[in-house]
Protein backbone atom coordinates (compact mmCIF):
# COMPACT_ATOMS: atom_id res chain seq x y z
CA UNK A 1 0.00 0.00 0.00
CA UNK A 2 1.65 3.37 -0.67
CA UNK A 3 2.08 6.37 1.18
CA UNK A 4 1.99 9.85 0.41
CA UNK A 5 5.02 12.04 1.02
CA UNK A 6 3.08 14.53 2.24
CA UNK A 7 0.36 14.68 5.48
CA UNK A 8 -3.72 14.84 4.18
CA UNK A 9 -5.95 15.73 7.08
CA UNK A 10 -9.37 14.90 5.86
CA UNK A 11 -12.02 17.21 6.99
CA UNK A 12 -15.77 16.03 6.27
CA UNK A 13 -18.74 18.94 5.36
CA UNK A 14 -19.19 19.56 8.85
CA UNK A 15 -16.03 20.25 9.51
CA UNK A 16 -15.74 23.26 7.54
CA UNK A 17 -16.86 25.98 6.34
CA UNK A 18 -16.09 27.90 3.36
CA UNK A 19 -15.79 31.62 3.82
CA UNK A 20 -14.82 34.45 0.83
CA UNK A 21 -14.00 37.93 0.69
CA UNK A 22 -12.64 40.65 -0.71
CA UNK A 23 -9.97 43.66 -0.62
CA UNK A 24 -11.90 46.42 -1.86
CA UNK A 25 -10.20 49.19 -3.38
CA UNK A 26 -12.62 52.50 -4.19
CA UNK A 27 -10.43 52.57 -7.34
CA UNK A 28 -7.11 51.84 -8.77
CA UNK A 29 -5.39 54.94 -8.91
CA UNK A 30 -4.83 55.42 -4.96
CA UNK A 31 -3.96 52.78 -2.49
CA UNK A 32 -8.03 53.20 -0.41
CA UNK A 33 -9.36 50.21 0.43
CA UNK A 34 -12.37 49.96 2.36
CA UNK A 35 -12.36 48.40 6.31
CA UNK A 36 -14.90 47.71 8.68
CA UNK A 37 -15.63 48.73 11.92
CA UNK A 38 -17.77 45.91 13.84
CA UNK A 39 -20.25 47.75 16.28
CA UNK A 40 -20.45 45.66 19.03
CA UNK A 41 -16.74 44.80 19.53
CA UNK A 42 -15.15 47.71 17.99
CA UNK A 43 -13.07 45.49 15.63
CA UNK A 44 -11.64 46.76 12.89
CA UNK A 45 -11.84 43.45 9.97
CA UNK A 46 -11.94 43.03 6.14
CA UNK A 47 -15.54 42.42 4.59
CA UNK A 48 -16.26 38.51 4.08
CA UNK A 49 -18.44 35.91 5.21
CA UNK A 50 -19.76 31.97 4.21
CA UNK A 51 -20.32 31.02 1.01
CA UNK A 52 -23.98 29.57 0.13
CA UNK A 53 -24.78 26.40 -1.14
CA UNK A 54 -24.49 26.38 -4.88
CA UNK A 55 -22.95 29.57 -4.67
CA UNK A 56 -19.31 29.84 -6.38
CA UNK A 57 -16.58 31.50 -4.19
CA UNK A 58 -16.14 34.66 -6.13
CA UNK A 59 -20.25 35.21 -6.02
CA UNK A 60 -19.80 34.91 -2.28
CA UNK A 61 -17.03 37.96 -2.10
CA UNK A 62 -18.68 39.72 -3.20
CA UNK A 63 -22.23 39.51 -2.17
CA UNK A 64 -20.15 39.86 1.87
CA UNK A 65 -18.19 42.98 0.14
CA UNK A 66 -21.54 44.16 -0.93
CA UNK A 67 -23.98 43.69 2.24
CA UNK A 68 -21.08 44.53 4.64
CA UNK A 69 -19.81 47.82 2.84
CA UNK A 70 -22.81 48.87 0.93
CA UNK A 71 -21.03 48.89 -2.32
CA UNK A 72 -21.53 47.35 -5.33
CA UNK A 73 -18.38 46.07 -6.86
CA UNK A 74 -16.59 43.73 -9.30
CA UNK A 75 -13.59 41.49 -9.44
CA UNK A 76 -10.48 43.51 -10.61
CA UNK A 77 -8.24 41.70 -12.93
CA UNK A 78 -4.88 41.53 -11.83
CA UNK A 79 -1.44 40.00 -12.59
CA UNK A 80 -0.55 37.08 -10.01
CA UNK A 81 1.03 33.73 -9.99
CA UNK A 82 -0.68 30.70 -9.69
CA UNK A 83 -0.61 27.63 -9.63
CA UNK A 84 -4.11 26.39 -11.00
CA UNK A 85 -3.84 25.60 -14.81
CA UNK A 86 -4.47 28.26 -17.47
CA UNK A 87 -7.49 27.27 -19.03
CA UNK A 88 -5.71 27.34 -22.73
CA UNK A 89 -3.32 24.86 -21.99
CA UNK A 90 -3.39 21.85 -24.32
CA UNK A 91 -1.94 18.99 -22.14
CA UNK A 92 -0.60 17.87 -19.13
CA UNK A 93 0.29 21.14 -17.02
CA UNK A 94 3.14 21.35 -14.66
CA UNK A 95 2.11 22.36 -11.00
CA UNK A 96 4.07 25.16 -10.91
CA UNK A 97 3.37 28.91 -10.00
CA UNK A 98 3.00 30.47 -13.54
CA UNK A 99 2.43 34.46 -13.81
CA UNK A 100 -0.98 35.14 -15.29
CA UNK A 101 -2.48 38.42 -16.62
CA UNK A 102 -6.42 39.38 -15.68
CA UNK A 103 -6.65 37.05 -13.19
CA UNK A 104 -9.64 36.79 -11.61
CA UNK A 105 -8.78 34.39 -9.10
CA UNK A 106 -8.55 34.16 -4.93
CA UNK A 107 -4.75 35.88 -4.53
CA UNK A 108 -5.25 34.31 -0.91
CA UNK A 109 -6.33 31.64 1.11
CA UNK A 110 -7.02 32.22 4.49
CA UNK A 111 -7.06 28.81 6.64
CA UNK A 112 -8.53 29.57 10.22
CA UNK A 113 -8.46 26.50 12.97
CA UNK A 114 -11.79 26.78 14.65
CA UNK A 115 -11.17 23.60 17.50
CA UNK A 116 -9.76 20.23 17.61
CA UNK A 117 -11.41 19.08 14.12
CA UNK A 118 -13.30 22.43 12.77
CA UNK A 119 -11.52 25.11 10.07
CA UNK A 120 -12.51 28.08 8.33
CA UNK A 121 -11.47 28.39 4.76
CA UNK A 122 -10.96 32.05 3.79
CA UNK A 123 -10.88 32.40 -0.17
CA UNK A 124 -9.73 36.40 -1.05
CA UNK A 125 -10.16 37.99 -3.71
CA UNK A 126 -9.40 41.66 -5.07
CA UNK A 127 -12.46 43.92 -6.20
CA UNK A 128 -13.10 47.73 -6.97
CA UNK A 129 -16.04 49.62 -6.42
CA UNK A 130 -18.70 49.26 -9.75
CA UNK A 131 -21.73 52.07 -8.61
CA UNK A 132 -23.56 53.59 -6.11
CA UNK A 133 -23.51 52.36 -2.28
CA UNK A 134 -26.32 51.27 -0.97
CA UNK A 135 -27.95 49.73 2.29
CA UNK A 136 -24.58 48.14 4.88
CA UNK A 137 -25.77 45.27 7.70
CA UNK A 138 -26.78 47.04 10.57
CA UNK A 139 -23.73 45.41 12.50
CA UNK A 140 -20.93 47.38 10.06
CA UNK A 141 -19.85 50.46 9.62
CA UNK A 142 -17.73 50.54 6.42
CA UNK A 143 -15.34 53.69 5.59
CA UNK A 144 -12.20 53.67 2.89
CA UNK A 145 -8.72 54.69 4.10
CA UNK A 146 -5.70 55.06 2.87
CA UNK A 147 -3.39 51.93 3.27
CA UNK A 148 -1.01 53.39 6.19
CA UNK A 149 -4.14 53.72 7.76
CA UNK A 150 -5.52 50.86 7.11
CA UNK A 151 -2.31 49.43 8.56
CA UNK A 152 -2.85 50.99 11.99
CA UNK A 153 -6.60 49.83 11.96
CA UNK A 154 -7.17 46.74 11.34
CA UNK A 155 -7.41 44.38 14.17
CA UNK A 156 -5.76 41.20 13.30
CA UNK A 157 -2.33 40.68 12.01
CA UNK A 158 -3.87 38.24 9.27
CA UNK A 159 -5.93 41.05 7.66
CA UNK A 160 -3.17 43.53 7.68
CA UNK A 161 -0.68 41.06 5.60
CA UNK A 162 -3.64 40.32 3.19
CA UNK A 163 -4.26 43.82 2.64
CA UNK A 164 -0.55 44.24 2.26
CA UNK A 165 -0.81 41.61 -0.50
CA UNK A 166 -3.57 42.86 -2.12
CA UNK A 167 -2.20 46.35 -2.09
CA UNK A 168 1.16 45.10 -3.99
CA UNK A 169 -0.63 43.16 -6.41
CA UNK A 170 -2.93 46.00 -7.65
CA UNK A 171 0.29 48.37 -7.89
CA UNK A 172 2.28 45.52 -9.78
CA UNK A 173 -0.57 45.13 -11.99
CA UNK A 174 -1.88 48.71 -12.77
CA UNK A 175 2.01 50.93 -12.37
CA UNK A 176 0.55 54.05 -14.30
CA UNK A 177 -2.58 54.48 -11.98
Amino acid sequence: MATSLFPTTLYSSEEYVESAGAILFKNISKRQVCILRKIKSSEWLLPKGRRNCGESRHEAALREAREETGYPCRLLPVTIKTRAPIQEAEGDCPDIARQVVSAEEPFCLSVRQMGMRNVKLIWWYIAVVDGDRGEVEEQFEAEFVDYEVAMEKLTFQSDRDIVKMAVNIVGSSYPES
